[in-house]
């Protein structure tokens, strides 16, 4: 069961408008990326269904977040298919993430209060989502639709929550321009996680790049 419902993610997400995206085959590399995360100030933590077994390493995070993490909602990403959004949910997945919109994880979402974010590419799409209940709506991917398909959608539409996955980067150049055109939060992956420093280890610095970037969001809603 999640730890969390809807209300209190959505609010969590809202606070400090960044979701850091991220997987690993390792559960022990997960752990101490999502505890460096958290240190770091993260409420909220996808982790993608991409590789064998995934949902495996995702259970052993959940337990070790449930202790170390209090107040962290752990969520899950790259979710396609209702099964797949029931088996997390059951494994206390608190947000579901998907690169595409599917009406029926709106269903299963819904029916247990657990927030569903789908990833949609235009106006109707995100509008389509709002209609079954998706109270925060993914503009995937961002790099390809850019910070002015948000602009252009916030002004007819002001009610909408927006995440935008794809092509973020944690320098105050880039996040300033998409808190500027409105979205409610970004979620951000390999440029928060560099290969070199997952590798060495380096868990201090992935806290301090969180910290950074926090900062510069917190600054630009200012």
């Amino acid at each position: 069961m999640a730890k969390f419902d809807k209300i209190a993610v959505l609010a969590k997400i809202g606070q400090t408008g960044m979701v850091p995206v991220f997987y690993h085959k390792d559960a022990e590399t997960a752990k101490k990326v999502v505890k460096a995360c958290y240190d770091g100030g993260v409420r909220a933590f996808e982790f993608t269904n991409r590789g064998d077994f995934a949902h495996e390493v995702f259970a052993e995070v959940v337990k070790f977040a449930a202790k170390e993490c209090p107040e962290l909602a752990m969520g899950v990403g790259s979710v396609v298919d209702p099964a797949t959004a029931a088996l997390y949910i059951q494994l206390g997945a608190c947000f579901i993430v998907g690169p595409l919109f599917n009406p029926e994880v709106s269903k299963i979402c819904n029916r247990r209060l657990v927030a569903y974010t789908p990833g949609c590419g235009s106006v109707s799409e995100i509008g389509a989502a709002q209609e079954t209940g998706c109270d925060l709506c993914k503009v995937f991917p961002g790099d390809v639709l850019g910070p002015n398909l948000v602009k252009g959608l916030m002004a007819p539409m002001p009610w909408s929550k927006l995440m935008v996955t794809g092509g973020v980067s944690p320098d105050e150049e880039n996040l300033k321009s998409w808190i500027k055109a409105g979205v409610y939060c970004v979620g951000m992956g390999s440029k928060l996680f560099p290969k070199d420093v997952i590798a060495a280890e380096n868990w201090q610095a992935i806290t301090d790049k969180c910290a950074e970037a926090l900062g510069y969001i917190a600054k630009a809603r200012a």
